[in-house]
């Protein structure tokens, strides 16, 4: 592993065999299309990823079976839905960046700029497929339930944003209720498959949600601070009504740093865990400033 990989993934220096198992899974589900012409942009669109949504699940779902002293017996499905959580999150880059005009992402060229809106418009719609076909595999209502769910908060949020990108009276609970929704909900979505994996109880499985919903607010607001100087991004519309005040970036960077705290509160409620302490450490998203 070299400084290079890290900076561009600064969770592999602590998770890269688990980076690297997603990886291999994730390439393996990819692989059964190599005879679409989807699969070189699928390809694209997948490289160079953090994996922290993935990651959590997998992380989850150690935390709560190492409550119950045994050993996580569902890898191939864990790993499975870890995908197609990864494979959401790749769909709603791909109509994020159309709809914020981004022209690049992850250091390279945006999906849209490399290939083309109407191409980037039916890839997103064939990786729906794939996570459809995912979900058949895994065979588990819960778990399609909760990718559902969150793929049905995800599409809400950004209409909210569309929305509220006109307005010129936003505010700071308008900025939080699109990330909760846009971003938040595939954090919780993540947790919870993983504690449903780990044979969690309804209390546990609660408390592993609300991780990471909150843990999932926390990140956004961190990553928007990180990257204010975007103009069409809802944060910065807050940024510009503030003045640009160095003020309202200190209380934005409380704001994260309380829903952190609170994310880390919610992991209290499950017994103490090599994976458990993994979680907490992502609570930290200091070290994600690569």
């Amino acid at each position: 592993m070299n400084r290079r990989n890290i900076e561009a993934n600064p969770l592999l220096e602590q998770f890269s065999s688990y980076l690297s198992k997603i990886d291999k899974y994730l390439g393996r589900e990819l692989d059964l299309y190599s005879w679409s012409e989807f699969y070189t942009p699928l390809r694209y669109a997948s490289d160079g990823g953090k994996r922290i949504r993935p990651l959590i699940l997998v992380l989850s779902a150690e935390t709560i079976s190492a409550n119950k002293h045994v050993t996580v017996d569902v890898t191939e499905d864990m790993f499975l839905a870890s995908c197609a959580i990864e494979l959401l999150h790749t769909e709603s880059v791909i109509h994020d960046d159309i709809i914020d005009k981004e022209d690049y992402r992850r250091g390279k060229p945006s999906f849209h700029i490399k290939y083309g809106y109407n191409s980037s418009i039916l890839t997103a719609d064939f990786v729906l497929g794939i996570i459809l076909s995912i979900c058949t595999k895994i065979n588990n209502a819960k778990v399609s339930a909760e990718l559902s769910k969150a793929a049905t908060k995800m599409s809400e949020g950004e209409m909210m944003e569309i929305r509220l990108i006109k307005d010129p009276y936003l505010k700071d609970d308008d900025y939080i209720k699109v990330v909760e929704n846009k971003t938040a909900s595939l954090f919780e979505a993540a947790s919870k498959i993983g504690s449903l994996f780990g044979g969690g109880t309804e209390e546990e499985i609660y408390a592993m949600g609300s991780f990471g919903h909150l843990l999932g607010i926390a990140y956004q607001i961190h990553d928007d601070i990180m990257d204010w100087n975007n103009e069409d991004r809802l944060f910065n519309i807050l940024v510009r009504n503030n003045k640009q005040s160095a003020e309202f970036i200190e209380r934005m960077e409380n704001l994260y740093i309380s829903y952190s705290s609170k994310a880390k509160n919610e992991l209290k409620k499950i017994t103490d865990s090599l994976s458990k302490k993994h979680l907490e450490h992502l609570t930290d998203l200091t070290f994600l400033q690569f």
